[in-house]
C-alpha cells in the first residue's frame, strides 16, 4: 500500500535520513522503532508533506506523491497524529475534533463523530469541555479522534503513549489494535518497544537515520540486538 524507497531527507545541510526504506502493506499494523532522535518522527513528517524529500521517492498504490502538498496527501488517506497531541488547548473537544474533518462532508463529520464515540465513550461527555483542562490520556484520546476525523486508509501514529500513566498506555495499545481491526492501516512510531512489537504485525529498527533490522514483531521481539538495545535485556 505505501512504500518509502531509499529515503534521504535534510535538515538546512544537515542530513537527518540515509536511504530509510520500508513496506506498509494494507491492513497491517507496521512499527517504526528505535532510540530518540533516530529519525523516526522525521520520516512520518516526510511522507505526510511536511518535510521535502532530497532523493528517494514515497509510493502510495503505486503512484509517486513526495511533490504533494500536506493537503493533498491528506485527502489521499494518509494522516498524522503528531507528536504531543498538538491540540488547540482553548477550543472545545468538538471544535478539536472538527478541525480534523475539515476535508470531509458535513454529513461524513457526523457519520465519523458516531464511530469515533465508539472508540472513545468518555470523548462523547466531554464535548463542550476546553481541551486544555483535559488530562494527559484524553488528551490523547482527542488526538487520535481528530485524526481519524479525517478517515484515514493509513493513520501514523508518533509517540501516542508518550507521557501516559501505565494504564492509558495499555488502552492506548488497546485502541490501536481496535482501530486495525476497522479496516485502517497503521503507521506506528513509538519508543514503547515491548508494546509495540506486540501489537505490530511487521517492524523496523531506525538508527542514526538509517533502517537497520526489520522483521515480523515476533521476530524483532526475540531479536539478540533489539532485546540489548530497545528492550533491556542482555
Amino acid at each position: 500500500m505505501l512504500k518509502v524507497n531509499n529515503l534521504e531527507v535534510f535538515y538546512g545541510n544537515s542530513q537527518a535520513l540515509w536511504n530509510v526504506s520500508f513496506e506498509v502493506p494494507k491492513g497491517e499494523i507496521v512499527a517504526l522503532v528505535g532510540s530518540n532522535g533516530a529519525g523516526k518522527s522525521t520520516t512520518l513528517k516526510t511522507i505526510v508533506g511536511l518535510i521535502k524529500v532530497k532523493s528517494g521517492t514515497i509510493i502510495l498504490d503505486g503512484n509517486n506523491i513526495d511533490n504533494l502538498t500536506s493537503m493533498e496527501i491528506v485527502k489521499k488517506g494518509i494522516v498524522l497524529v503528531p507528536e504531543g497531541r498538538r491540540l488547540f488547548p482553548e477550543m472545545t473537544v468538538l471544535e478539536n475534533l472538527l478541525m480534523g474533518a475539515f476535508l470531509t462532508s458535513k454529513l461524513d463529520r457526523e457519520e465519523r463523530l458516531q464511530s469515533i464515540y465508539e472508540f472513545f465513550p468518555k470523548i462523547k461527555e466531554r464535548l463542550k469541555q476546553i481541551a486544555g483542562t483535559l488530562s494527559g490520556g484524553e488528551q490523547q484520546m482527542v488526538a487520535i479522534g481528530r485524526g481519524l476525523m479525517a478517515n484515514p486508509r493509513i493513520l501514523m501514529l508518533d509517540e501516542p503513549s508518550l507521557g501516559l500513566a501505565p494504564l492509558m498506555v495499555d488502552q492506548v495499545f488497546k485502541t490501536i489494535k481496535d482501530i486495525n481491526a476497522k479496516g485502517i492501516t497503521i503507521l506506528l512510531v513509538e519508543q514503547n518497544t515491548s508494546n509495540t512489537l506486540k501489537v505490530a504485525n511487521h517492524g523496523y529498527v531506525i538508527e542514526s537515520g538509517k533502517t537497520v533490522l526489520f522483521g515480523t514483531g515476533k521476530e524483532l521481539l526475540s531479536n539478540e540486538q533489539v532485546k540489548k538495545s530497545y528492550l533491556g535485556i542482555s
